[in-house]
Parts: C-alpha cells; sequence; structure tokens
C-alpha cells in the first residue's frame, strides 16, 4: 500500500500536501456557484460525514490570498477551466469553526466564543495594517482579538471583519461557517430550569447571524454546516435567498459521505478489495436524499487499521465521536410508548413517522416525531426508501455499527431498569421450586424489556443473566461445569445453595413443555451438577423461551 489514510485529518491543504488520499468531491464547487444563485446555503448532516474538510476545501479554493491550483491538480473541478480561472483565488474569504464552543454554563460558553473570535483575528493581521481601514473597525478588532469585545462587538463581530476585508480587497466575501449550531446544543444539553442558558446563547449567535447574514453588503455568499436546521424564525429571521440542504434532500446529497464506487476504489488502491462486503455490511446504509452513502470517517478508520493488519475487524468508530444520550433521553420518557418501535428497529426492521428538518433545540423534547426527527439528522437511523418523499418517512437503523451503538444504550437501559420487586419475586420462586411463578414473573419481564436479534437463543441467555444481575449472587454464564456448560449458574453461597438453568428457544408455542425436558435433560446428561461439592440444595431448571412467553420446569 503505497498511499497514506489520514485519519481525522480536515484540512485540505495538508492532506493534499502529505501525499495522503482524497475522495474527490471538488464538483461541488461547480454546483454550488454555478448551478444555484444562493446568498446563504445551510448544510445539515451528521457529524463524521467530512463537513469541515469539505469547508476546509471550499476555502482553499476561493481564498484571494492562497494560490491553491497544485493542490486541485487532477481533481474534478479542473474539467471546468472557465469556471476556475474566474473563481479560483480571487475572494476574499472568512472561515470559522464554532465546533468547540461548549461549556457547563454560558458564561463558559461565552468566553470559548470569544476566544474563537480572537483566534480568527489572529488569522487576519493585514486588516490592522491597510490605511484605508476605519479606525472605529480597527479598535473594535483589537478589542475582539484581546478577547474584550462588548456584546454588540462580538454580535458585530463577523460583520466588522467582512467589512475591513471588503475595503482592502476591493471584493465582496465569501463566508464560510462550520458547526453553527454547536453552541445551541450544547447550550440544550447543560440548560437547567431557571439559568437561561439556552436563551442566551440562542441571542448571542441569533445576534451573530442577524448582522452577518441579513441584509449584509460586504457578503458575496455563504456556506453554512451543522447537525440540524434551526427554525428560521429562531435564528435566520430576514436572512435573504436562504436555501437549506438536509439528509431529505436530493441536492448536493452525493457530497457528504462515500459511494459504493467510492469505497470500491479505495479498496481497490488498498489492495483490499476482499473486504467489501464488510465495510459495506459495518458502515454503508445511509441514505441522504436519493443516494446510497457510507460514513466516511468509519471507512478511512477501517483501512487504515487494514493497511497496518491485513485481518484487522472492523469495529465501532462512531460511538467514540459523538454520545448517545438522545437516545437515553428518549426511551426514559415514560409518556411516549416506543419500546415496540425500537424493537422493530433492533431487529432490522422500519417504523413510520413523520419527520422535520426544521427544529429548535429548545423543543426537541416536546414532541415524540421531534426526537425521531433528531435521531435521524443525527445519523443514528436512515431512510429506509431513497424514493420516499414528503414529511411521513420509513425509518430503519442503517448498518451494524449503529445496530450495536442502540444494543449498548437502549438495551443496556432496560437491563439496568429492571423491576426489582419483580427480580425478588423471581428468586423466591425459584429457590421455592414453584415452577408457575417463576414462569409468569420470567414472562412479566421479557414483556418489559427490549427484545433484540430477532429473538435468537442468544438473545434469551442474555435476558436471563441480566435478570440476576444485582441480587448479590454469584452468578456465572456458559462455563465449564461437568460434561458441558450450563447457560446460567447462580451460587449463594452464605446459604450454600446453588440454581441451575439450561435454556431453549421454542419454535412453535406448543413445543414450550417438550423443550423445557430436552434442557432438563441436557442437565442430567451433562452432569452439570456434579462438581458442587458442600451445597446443601442444588435446584436445576429447564426453561424454553418463545417470543415474549417464557415456561419453567424443574427437574
Amino acid at each position: 500500500m503505497d498511499f497514506k489514510v489520514g485519519v481525522g485529518k480536515s484540512d485540505f491543504a495538508d492532506l493534499r500536501n502529505s501525499n495522503n488520499y482524497y475522495v474527490d468531491k471538488t464538483e461541488i464547487l461547480h454546483e454550488l456557484v454555478n448551478d444555484t444563485d444562493n446568498e446563504v446555503t445551510l448544510f445539515t448532516r451528521p457529524r463524521r460525514f467530512g463537513k469541515t474538510l469539505m469547508m476546509s476545501m471550499l476555502e482553499n479554493f476561493f481564498d484571494i490570498k492562497k494560490d491553491s491550483r497544485a493542490l486541485f491538480e487532477g481533481l474534478e473541478i479542473m474539467k471546468y477551466q472557465r469556471f476556475c480561472d474566474e473563481w479560483m483565488n480571487q475572494y476574499p474569504v472568512l472561515f470559522i469553526s464554532f465546533k468547540d464552543i461548549e461549556a457547563e454554563n454560558f458564561s463558559g460558553a461565552y468566553d470559548m466564543l470569544k476566544v474563537r473570535l480572537a483566534d480568527v483575528c489572529k488569522e487576519y493581521p493585514e486588516l490592522l495594517e491597510h490605511e484605508s481601514v476605519d479606525e472605529d473597525d480597527k479598535n473594535v478588532f483589537l478589542r475582539l482579538k484581546s478577547q474584550d469585545g462588548t456584546l454588540g462587538d462580538v454580535k458585530n463581530s463577523l460583520k466588522t471583519i467582512m467589512r475591513m476585508m471588503h475595503t482592502i480587497y476591493g471584493k465582496k466575501v465569501i463566508l464560510l461557517m462550520d458547526e453553527y449550531d454547536v453552541p445551541l446544543a450544547k447550550a440544550s444539553e447543560n440548560d437547567t430550569m431557571g439559568n437561561s442558558f439556552y436563551s442566551s446563547m440562542l441571542d448571542t449567535i441569533g445576534g451573530i447571524m442577524g448582522t452577518t447574514l441579513k441584509d449584509n453588503e460586504y457578503l458575496k455568499f455563504a456556506v453554512i454546516t451543522g447537525c440540524l436546521r434551526i427554525a428560521k424564525e429562531s435564528i435566520f429571521t430576514g436572512t435573504n435567498n436562504f436555501s437549506s440542504y438536509s439528509v431529505l434532500d436530493e441536492d448536493f446529497s452525493e457530497y457528504f459521505g462515500f459511494s459504493e464506487c467510492e469505497v470500491a476504489k479505495l479498496l481497490s488502491a488498498a489492495g483490499r478489495e476482499e473486504k467489501a462486503d464488510i465495510i459495506k455490511e459495518w458502515y454503508d446504509g445511509y441514505v441522504f436524499g436519493n443516494r446510497f452513502l457510507y460514513c466516511p470517517w468509519d471507512v478511512m478508520n477501517y483501512v487504515s487499521a487494514l493497511k497496518k493488519r491485513e485481518n484487522a475487524r472492523p469495529k465501532n468508530y462512531w460511538k467514540n465521536t459523538s454520545h448517545n444520550g438522545i437516545l437515553l433521553t428518549f426511551v426514559k420518557r415514560t409518556d411516549f410508548k416506543v419500546k415496540s418501535k425500537f424493537e422493530t428497529l433492533l431487529n432490522g426492521g422500519t417504523i413510520v413517522q413523520t419527520i422535520s428538518d426544521e427544529l429548535t433545540y429548545d423543543t426537541l423534547h416536546s414532541s415524540e416525531d421531534n426526537l425521531w426527527s433528531v435521531i435521524l439528522m443525527t445519523g443514528y437511523l436512515t431512510k429506509a426508501d431513497a424514493g420516499e418523499e414528503g414529511e411521513t418517512v420509513s425509518l430503519k437503523i442503517p448498518n451494524k455499527e449503529i445496530a450495536s451503538i442502540f444494543e449498548d444504550t437502549v438495551v443496556a437501559y432496560f437491563k439496568n431498569t429492571i423491576d426489582r420487586g419483580a427480580q425478588n419475586s423471581m428468586m423466591e420462586a425459584l429457590w421455592n421450586g414453584d415452577e408457575q411463578t417463576a414462569s409468569k414473573v420470567i414472562s412479566d419481564l421479557l414483556w418489559k424489556t427490549i427484545s433484540y436479534h430477532d429473538y435468537h437463543e442468544d438473545y434469551y441467555h442474555a435476558f436471563l443473566a441480566g435478570a440476576f444481575v444485582g441480587l448479590g449472587y454469584e452468578v456465572e454464564s456458559n462455563k465449564e461445569k461437568g460434561l458441558g456448560r450450563p447457560d446460567i449458574l447462580l451460587k449463594d453461597d452464605d446459604n450454600r445453595k446453588v440454581i441451575i438453568i439450561e435454556a431453549k428457544k421454542s419454535k412453535k408455542e406448543s413445543d414450550m413443555d417438550a423443550d423445557c425436558d430436552e434442557a432438563i435433560n441436557q442437565i442430567i446428561t451433562g452432569k452439570y451438577a456434579e462438581g458442587l461439592y458442600g451445597y446443601k440444595q442444588v435446584h436445576c431448571y429447564g426453561v424454553s423461551f418463545y417470543q415474549k412467553q417464557a415456561k419453567v420446569k424443574k427437574m
């Protein structure tokens, strides 16, 4: 493998200069400028779908301070020669990212915002050196640079900088704003009743947006990225010629994420073509507009691993990049009856929901539809049908990677909130040999938990193991005993008694009794009770499961 795989690289110039593999998305430049007339374009995509690298590529192409022809040599955009002559390195560009503006309270977040603005000012020292720049603007610039700006300075900061750039270069400014909604998302997460964190941050970011995007005579056009489109009346009020493209829209859908053809070319260059099916199973399945796409962050991470180890196993790279709080928030809402929908999704099915791509962070949790919308927009679910249009959308889990996140969060939540009273009733019944009560209580617990893997036998084994957690007993699962491995071995050493359980999945309800007998016979022939010396009581049970029913039979 004679090429580099740059994991986490979001600087286009660095990526190209260091000879890292680049999946060519440069044709968006021509489509964005030549095929539309948007003054403000908002792209909303989940995190880790290449938004920042895309913005860096735009900056390198347009920025008048750069000479980028060598960076773009051999890329798709160069076939539009007249376009490149007209636009490449011909305009002043202001590029700002809000991705790191987060804190536990507004004061901390506002300080981070001032630091970010100061960093931006330091990237444009020439604005202070030019004699024709207004002295008042220079004074504001210096206050921003030293983090001493007033709230008014902050709200007008980008327009002030753009006015100074326009004075120097005599051209309108292209604004690139990356991850614009992170400060609002973090404020919403950390807001508590009465502290006005979210409303204060909305006022600040809304003020910046208003002065920068509305009737700004120094603006050539703006490109903005984020995870969600904040309702226009909330933050983009009065913005003229505004266009937004979410995961539901066909336009520009191919530019964020890798197509199957692009992944095939990458694997061919890497000499790992045989890994195509694994990568598809784990990292494909997203539907943006009418296109099927892979998550680029995951693909590049896995190809990087394959470069080092030919037999590297795929893993979940996504779960470490953003928290899964939105899923837990959802399942904790007792007023939303969503357990059966999560079961359908976990078992590979689809659900149909009304979706909105225009939300506000302070109302995300106000309705079930809003929460499904957020889960879709943030990449935990995707459209099931690329041809679907309208507000009603079929949803599914896109791939094996995201399914594992659902299992880790949703399934774990239901395990951790198991009814302790029911647990105690189950144990009392098992210690007393009460088959009927044990069958009923275990069935009740099944109804309250999430079923997944389509009721495979492994699901029932995991369910049983979880049912005994937190009761103070030593629980072993599938460990060697006698001539085989019992599914569950539970020891009460203080009272010198033990429970052995062998579980079976029944194909139909009428088989449950016979399957219990088969499980008991396996305990006997496998001699699972041998070696348990010193215990006064050894209770052996065969348990059969059919969907959400359990039958318990004592040996």
